[in-house]
């Protein structure tokens, strides 16, 4: 089984990167991709280039053999200059894994948005979806569509696609956002993010200016 964690990892936080080694764990996932999305459709764009942002990720994972790097996202904006829409992602992966189940994971947040994705009724045509709780969460009511998918942790491996599954984890209050707020304010960013990527932002200036 393969996970897929997308983002703009703008910068990459721990949040993103605990997240993703609880779930290949919980998951008995034998890789998580970690995908930089070049050019979002559903959030404003990223603060700095696509070639930083993937330098970042780089940095942060480099002592983590389970999570791996997929550039699919910006080396098909390189060609096409078109939006980077999961669908698309997730039928190339397919091509790629024809029999492997892909688990796509997102955040309840993305998950109440999911109906506004582009073709996201397609997207359990090439994985399973995944959203990812915080202690506490309650579930919102679920139209027919859902309530049809909806699968335990131990079923995912049964399938290639199409299941639905909640999954608590141990989610940080981090944002990128914030990060970039406390950076602007010439404050500490320590123990948000690797210090390889601390170091990497004061290198090159980055988040200097809100």
């Amino acid at each position: 089984m393969i996970g897929i964690f997308g983002g703009t990892f703008d910068p990459v936080h721990y949040g993103h990167l605990r997240s993703a080694l609880e779930v290949k764990d919980i998951f008995g996932l034998d890789e998580v991709r970690l995908i930089p999305c070049a050019n979002p459709p559903h959030r404003e764009q990223p603060t700095v280039t696509a070639e930083m942002r993937l330098q970042m990720l780089e940095l942060a994972i480099k002592t983590q053999p389970g999570l791996k790097i997929d550039t699919r996202e910006l080396d098909r904006y390189d060609l096409h200059q078109v939006p980077s829409y999961m669908v698309d992602t997730l039928a190339s992966l397919r091509q790629e894994f024809p029999t492997e189940s892909l688990l796509l994971f997102i955040g309840s947040d993305a998950f109440k948005h999911l109906t506004g994705w582009h073709q996201w009724q397609r997207l359990f045509d090439y994985a399973h979806i995944v959203v990812m709780t915080r202690p506490g969460f309650e579930r919102q009511q679920l139209d027919d569509f859902f309530k049809a998918r909806l699968a335990g942790v131990n079923e995912l491996a049964q399938a290639a696609a199409g299941k639905l599954c909640f999954q608590q984890v141990t989610q940080l209050d981090i944002s990128a956002t914030a990060i970039r707020d406390i950076i602007a304010r010439k404050q500490n960013p320590g123990f948000l993010l690797p210090d390889a990527v601390i170091e990497y932002i004061k290198q090159h200036k980055l988040y200097e200016t809100r």
